[in-house]
């Protein structure tokens, strides 16, 4: 043990400062997780723009292996005509993109701490917008991890159609792989998610490029063998309601672009120019390739299906069959999406502390595990997200209307919340500064630009937000539109519950404690031996009013007890207690209140219990577990006291 300070040994009030020796021990948990680091090394556990691309924008460029899909699935209630509009549709998906990339460039500066929609809420708009933005984010966060786990499994049967009925299992299984390598800390699962992020951006433009390519020689033709059309239901002419439908659908090409105004810290130093970078390359490749397929897709006839998918059959087609190169890229698509939940791992821990930090998610959330990662949030997203998928039995058509509400949502309110700041930095002097709880406010000559930007950003993603509400509402939107107001809800019970506690808990005016002028013991005992005689000297320690009680099932047994306490019990009295019922807890618990209701001030009441160790753990199932009984028992009765004496066999 290393002494870090010493205070002096004959003040009572001294303050030690130690540096614990201990060393964590070889585990199955180490040598699944890794061993476990030092508060110290956090500094080295920080990430480049390499691979921060492949931590925190994987689930933003995978969507360009499904959004194409979900435009086109909704375009053929039209017919196979209606595909026309997918392009068009697609070049408004990216200029919103482009206004969502320029608002969270500008929070992620004027943010460094990270947190983006929450925090920014949170010193903008105030508490309960801010909760509607967490409630939001951990949504999706959610979701984001079903649907991207879901569609690379899809991407997966459509080269392997024989695996189709095990998708539901393969699908939790990748959810426990990504839970596994996200334990084992940020830096490490960004490396080992960095290849099969970059081997899909490479495939993505390989075929992109080949489509082109062959498109512009003539030699690209249509798909061979296209699945069969499965329509939502035909109408006569494609209505302004169908085109915003699909719309709505192709938007889920955003989810993912607030996902590094979240993790900057994550970044090296400086981590907010390492993160804005970044966010800007996300949003390009995004753009480009979301482009690419959409214009592609629709020259060679892709039919959305749940059979093949559009990236399959655009695959085949501008790579001439299914081929190696074929397979390289379903099955770099297949990891990317599967990759894409790893930054809902990366975030919902992050978001999930900083809401648990205020005081409205538990306080448990905010403890690291032994990877210097909030390890209790990952598992809680590992565990809910595959209830999702069991539930929805993987399919991503079915988990899509439940997706994007909540991104938009969190989108509208960061960026809304950041044109109040500009606003609240335009009222200031020039080298004024205003210190708020997540960033620094000083006077900016461009605040009213970045106002109009910020606030034209907040208006259309407000309105992508009700598109999505409106044309998904009965295909299952409702149910975020319940659940999100539902988790608000919840956050601010568990908020109050804390404030109550640390009223109860504050030693503000609070005085001297009471003491404790008289102490009574009562040892429920079971029989007389070796464990009752430990607990019974135990108890004469604490107070020399101590009561034996035993509980009568049986007069010859309880006569077999009276007789070895008058030998063994060294004149402590014994009360024993006919139980005509056969009961055992409720005559002791009705004895104890009896005894709690004659309680004088000042005095307290406590339950000594012995209880048995024995030398294999299993073995405690065969015992009753009386203290563990009486504690919870008389958990919440002020006043009693309930300890346990163990004592080991040997």
């Amino acid at each position: 043990m290393t002494i870090v300070a010493e205070a002096d040994p004959n003040k009572h009030n001294g303050v030690q400062h130690r540096t614990a020796e201990y060393q964590p021990r070889q585990s199955l948990h180490t040598w699944l997780v890794g061993r476990p680091l030092a508060t110290a090394d956090a500094g080295h556990q920080t990430i480049g723009k390499a691979v921060g691309l492949a931590v925190f924008a994987s689930d933003a460029l995978s969507s360009t292996a499904y959004a194409t899909q979900e435009i086109l699935v909704i375009l053929a209630a039209g017919g196979a005509a209606a595909f026309g509009y997918a392009f068009p549709i697609a070049l408004a998906i990216v200029a919103l993109l482009a206004i969502v990339t320029i608002s969270y460039e500008q929070t992620i500066h004027a943010y460094p701490g990270g947190g983006g929609a929450y925090i920014v809420s949170r010193d903008n708009l105030g508490e309960l917008p801010a909760q509607m933005a967490g409630a939001a984010l951990l949504t999706d966060y959610i979701l984001t991890v079903s649907v991207s786990i879901s569609s690379g499994v899809a991407q997966l049967t459509s080269a392997f159609p024989a695996l189709d009925p095990y998708r539901v299992v393969i699908a939790v299984g990748l959810v426990g792989f990504i839970m596994l390598v996200n334990l084992r800390g940020v830096k490490e699962s960004g490396l080992t998610f960095a290849v099969p992020t970059y081997l899909f951006l490479v495939m993505m433009f390989v075929t992109v490029g080949a489509g082109f390519f062959r498109l512009l020689t003539g030699q690209l033709g249509t798909v061979i063998n296209p699945p069969t059309l499965h329509s939502l239901g035909e109408v006569s002419t494609v209505s302004l309601f169908l085109i915003l439908h699909a719309f709505s659908s192709g938007t889920t090409a955003l989810t993912g672009v607030e996902a590094i105004s979240n993790g900057i810290t994550a970044f090296k130093k400086p981590a907010s120019h390492n993160a804005g970078i970044t966010l800007v390359w996300m949003s390009l490749i995004l753009g480009a390739l979301f482009l690419g397929i959409t214009y592609l897709s629709g020259h060679i006839g892709a039919v959305p299906s749940e059979e093949e998918t559009v990236i399959s059959q655009l695959t085949r087609t501008a790579l001439g069959g299914r081929n190696l190169i074929y397979l390289v890229t379903l099955g770099a698509t297949t990891l990317i999406l599967a990759m894409a939940a790893n930054t809902a791992f990366a975030d919902f821990p992050r978001l999930s502390a900083l809401q648990a930090g205020d005081g409205y998610l538990p306080r448990q959330l905010t403890y690291r595990g032994s990877r210097l990662v909030y390890s209790r949030g990952i598992v809680l997203l590992a565990v809910i997200a595959s209830l999702l998928i069991i539930a929805f039995r993987a399919s991503v058509t079915s988990l899509i209307p439940l997706y994007a509400i909540g991104v938009f949502l969190s989108f509208t309110l960061s960026q809304g919340g950041m044109a109040r700041r500009w606003h609240k930095i335009g009222r200031l002097k020039p080298g004024e500064e205003v210190h708020e709880a997540g960033s620094v406010l000083r006077y900016d000559q461009g605040w009213q630009w970045k106002m109009i930007v910020n606030g034209f950003g907040a208006v259309c993603t407000l309105v992508v937000m009700f598109i999505f509400a409106i044309t998904k509402f009965h295909d299952g939107a409702w149910i975020i539109l319940v659940l999100v107001p539902a988790l608000v809800f919840i956050f601010f019970r568990i908020h109050q519950h804390y404030k109550e506690l640390a009223r109860s808990l504050s030693l503000d005016s609070y005085g001297a404690p009471p003491a404790i002028r008289r102490h009574r013991v009562i040892v429920p005992i079971s029989g007389v031996h070796r464990g009752t005689l430990a607990a019974l000297d135990y108890a004469r320690s604490l107070s020399s009013d101590v009561t034996a009680v035993h509980v009568s099932i049986d007069e010859a047994e309880g006569e077999r007890v009276k007789g070895k306490w008058e030998r063994w019990g060294d004149g402590v009295r014994l009360v024993i207690l006919e139980s005509p019922y056969r009961l055992l807890l409720e005559p002791l618990l009705d004895y104890v209140e009896r005894i709690a209701a004659l309680r004088q001030p000042n005095e307290t009441i406590t339950l000594v219990v012995p209880q048995f160790v024995p030398k294999h753990a299993w073995t405690n199932l065969l015992h009753t577990q009386t203290a563990v009984l009486l504690r919870v028992a008389l958990l919440f009765r002020k006043g009693i006291v309930v300890t346990d004496v163990p004592y080991q066999m040997e």
